[in-house]
C-alpha cells in the first residue's frame, strides 16, 4: 500500500487530515443544467468538483435530446470517460437501454425487470483488469411510481469502517476477500471467478475504488472473522438511516455521473402504454472522471 496515502493504515496523519477534508466536502452538491448540443466548460467543470469531492453528481439535460445514446456518449468524452465497458446486455454503442424486457442470456438479470435492485458497485464481478470505475445514468422516462435510487459515496463507507475496526479495512483490502463464481452462458463460461479485494487504491494513490454487492447469493465472502465482520458491518450501515445515503427519483431529463459510488433501486410500477415505461440509459466505463 502506499505509504503516503490517506489509505495506509501506517500513515493516520495522512487519513486524519484527508478524512476531516473528505466529512467537510460530503454535503450535497447542486444539480448541474447542461446544454446537450453545447455542453460549456464551466458546466464541466461543476461536474467534475462534485465528482472529486464526492464521487457524483446530478445533472439534467435543459431539453430532451434527440438521440439520447449521442448526448450521453458526448457527455462522457467532455469528462474524460474515453474507456466504454461492452457489457453483456449493451448495445453495439456500449450503452445499455434499461428497462423491463427479455434478455437473450440464461439467466435472469435483476437490472431488467421491475424487482428490487439491491446495494452494490457496477462490474463488481469483472475481472481485476476490466474493473468498472465510472457510470453515468439519464432518464429517458420515469416509472409511475417507484425506482427510487439509493446512492452514497463508498469513500465514506471507507470511513466510517476504519474508524470502527482498522482491521477490517485491512480484511477487505485483502487479494482474496471477494468472490464473484463464473458465470456460464449456454454451456459456456463467459467469464471465470471473479476474485479480488473490495477496497482497493487508485493509481493516484489519494483516490478508493470499491466492488461490492450485498447480494446473499452467488457471492464468496472469505471465510475469516474480520473479513466475516466487515461484511456485515458494510450491509448493517446500508440498512440504516445513515444521513449520508441520499434518495432520489430521477425524472425525465436527469441523470448521475458517478466514479462507481454504491447504489440501489427500489421496485417500480411501469405504465400499460410501452411509449411511457421507464427507461434509464447507462454507460459504463473502465476509467475516473477526469
Amino acid at each position: 500500500m502506499t505509504s503516503n496515502s490517506p489509505f495506509s493504515l501506517d500513515n493516520s496523519d495522512a487519513y486524519a487530515r484527508w478524512r476531516e477534508q473528505k466529512l467537510k466536502s460530503a454535503q450535497m452538491a447542486p444539480e448541474v443544467t447542461l446544454n446537450p448540443l453545447s455542453l460549456k466548460g464551466s458546466q464541466v467543470e461543476a461536474l467534475k468538483k462534485n465528482c472529486r469531492e464526492q464521487n457524483f453528481s446530478l445533472f439534467s439535460f435543459d431539453h430532451t435530446p434527440k438521440h439520447a445514446e449521442i448526448a450521453i456518449h458526448q457527455l462522457g468524452l467532455a469528462l474524460g470517460l474515453n474507456d466504454i465497458d461492452n457489457n453483456l446486455c449493451a448495445e453495439d454503442s456500449g450503452i445499455t437501454e434499461i428497462r423491463v424486457k427479455e434478455t437473450s442470456t440464461d439467466n435472469v438479470y435483476i437490472p431488467y425487470t421491475n424487482r428490487p435492485l439491491g446495494w452494490h458497485t457496477d462490474g463488481y464481478y469483472n475481472m481485476p483488469n476490466q474493473q468498472i470505475h465510472g457510470w453515468l445514468l439519464y432518464c429517458g422516462h420515469p416509472a409511475i411510481e417507484g425506482g427510487i435510487n439509493g446512492l452514497i459515496d463508498h469513500e465514506l463507507i471507507y470511513i466510517k469502517l476504519r474508524d470502527q475496526n482498522p482491521e477490517w479495512i485491512a480484511a477487505l483490502m485483502a487479494s482474496d476477500a471477494f468472490t464473484i463464481p463464473s458465470n456460464v452462458e449456454g454451456g459456456n463460461v463467459i467469464r471465470g471467478d471473479s476474485v479480488g479485494p473490495v477496497f482497493s487504491i487508485n493509481s493516484d494513490g489519494h483516490s478508493l475504488h470499491m466492488r461490492y454487492s450485498a447480494r446473499q447469493r452467488n457471492v464468496q465472502w472469505k471465510d475469516d472473522e474480520n473479513t466475516q465482520a466487515a461484511a456485515s458491518a458494510i450491509l448493517d450501515l446500508l440498512n440504516s438511516d445513515d444521513d449520508h445515503i441520499l434518495h432520489l427519483t430521477l425524472e425525465q431529463g436527469q441523470g448521475i455521473i458517478s466514479n462507481n459510488v454504491l447504489h440501489n433501486r427500489s421496485s417500480f410500477t411501469d405504465s400499460d402504454d410501452p411509449s411511457q415505461r421507464r427507461v434509464i440509459y447507462r454507460a459504463r466505463y473502465h476509467n475516473r472522471v477526469a
